[in-house]
């Protein structure tokens, strides 16, 4: 049994539920004899993955749904074997370059090496070119993003590109202006309370508004997430009632029970779990910023006035040397031990002033 967010998911830009005047571009676009690199970018849950497939779709036409995964393997510079998982077609191929950390690179340059070097043979494919589908682009070293630059140039003839971006701020210039970015933002609560009243519909269930309203508010725009919650819903409790509890991911329930660790005790033995929940949060592929912002929140609802503002120009620090870095760990690892010695000094003083009192 599929997860509702796969079973509804759109497989053509004709049948996509909002930014419908984007998805008549990309039809227009599909339909002219060239086509460009291109560059999704929006944040997390607002429907960039969606409107790639459908794209590739009206590209390709139904036979880029038959899909296989791959492993792939690659061997660096310093004779280091590595692998990679890709999704492909016949006429596409989508891979996640970052999963390989610093070896990206070597990801980026043979990878599209392969891909370019095969001519497109099926006469029914409809397009002389292949497309090979980024995603994180963000999320790769400076190196690779270079080495994308080079080979976008290199094998044009042959195969296109489609980056899947959060955000345009990590990729360096040269990369931006070879592609035509295309901005996905985030649904509206309207839009996402009548995405999931349609899959209720589709299911033969009833929702009450207040609750598609609760269920929106609580995703953050994010459609997604918004409609994981609704199908946890629907599992805790049918038939729905509008002050119905929505249950949290189980990834925001550890993760705020890693911040209540934090302010309960501050330790260096206190912060090596801490490190290992972190690093579980991170294999589990909950993105480094969700889980930076996830924190701060937590921490600043849980602390005094006076450390509010120490806390917060903190977290704007280590933000943005996260951003700028590669190992994320090392970051959320320094803002938390930042965060502990900031709230152990505010109770010793705490504890001086009550004794002077006394």
């Amino acid at each position: 049994m599929a997860l509702w967010v796969d079973r509804y998911r759109p497989r053509e830009l004709a049948k996509l539920d909002y930014h419908r005047t984007q998805a008549n571009q990309l039809i227009n676009l599909c339909s002219q004899g060239d086509f460009p690199h291109l560059m999704f970018y929006g944040p997390s849950g607002a429907g960039k993955k969606t409107r790639i497939i459908c794209l590739l779709r009206e590209l390709y036409g139904p036979g880029v749904e038959r899909l296989r995964n791959e492993v792939m393997n690659f061997t660096t510079p310093s004779n280091k074997k590595i692998e990679i998982m890709t999704v492909s077609s016949n006429y596409h191929i989508e891979v996640n370059p970052s999963d390989v950390g610093i070896y990206d690179r070597v990801v980026i340059t043979d990878m599209i090496k392969q891909i370019a070097q095969t001519q497109q043979i099926d006469p029914t494919g409809q397009r002389d070119f292949k497309t090979i589908v980024l995603s994180e682009v963000d999320e790769l070293t400076k190196d690779a993003q270079h080495a994308l630059r080079r080979t976008m140039e290199k094998y044009v003839a042959t195969c296109r590109l489609v980056l899947c971006v959060n955000s345009t701020s990590r990729i360096i210039p040269a990369v931006k202006s070879r592609c035509l970015g295309i901005r996905v933002a985030a649904p509206t609560e309207a839009e996402i309370v009548s995405i999931m009243s349609t899959i209720c519909k589709k299911e033969g269930l009833h929702i009450p508004p207040e609750l598609a309203t609760r269920i929106a508010q609580k995703s953050e725009r994010n459609l997604r997430r918004a409609i994981l919650s609704l199908e946890a819903c629907k599992v805790q409790q049918y038939p729905f009632t509008a002050s119905q509890d929505i249950p949290d991911m189980d990834w925001q329930v550890y993760l705020r029970e890693t911040a209540n660790m934090i302010v309960q005790e501050q330790t260096p033995q206190r912060m090596e779990i801490v490190r290992e929940r972190l690093y579980e949060l991170l294999s589990q592929g909950i993105p480094p910023d969700i889980i930076f912002k996830g924190l701060v929140k937590i921490l600043v609802q849980n602390c005094d006035m006076s450390l509010k503002a120490q806390t917060l120009t903190f977290a704007g620090l280590y933000d943005h040397r996260m951003q700028r870095g590669s190992k994320h760990i090392f970051h959320l690892e320094a803002f938390v031990a930042q965060f502990m010695s900031l709230y152990k000094k505010f109770l010793n003083q705490v504890s001086v002033m009550d004794m002077d009192e006394f």
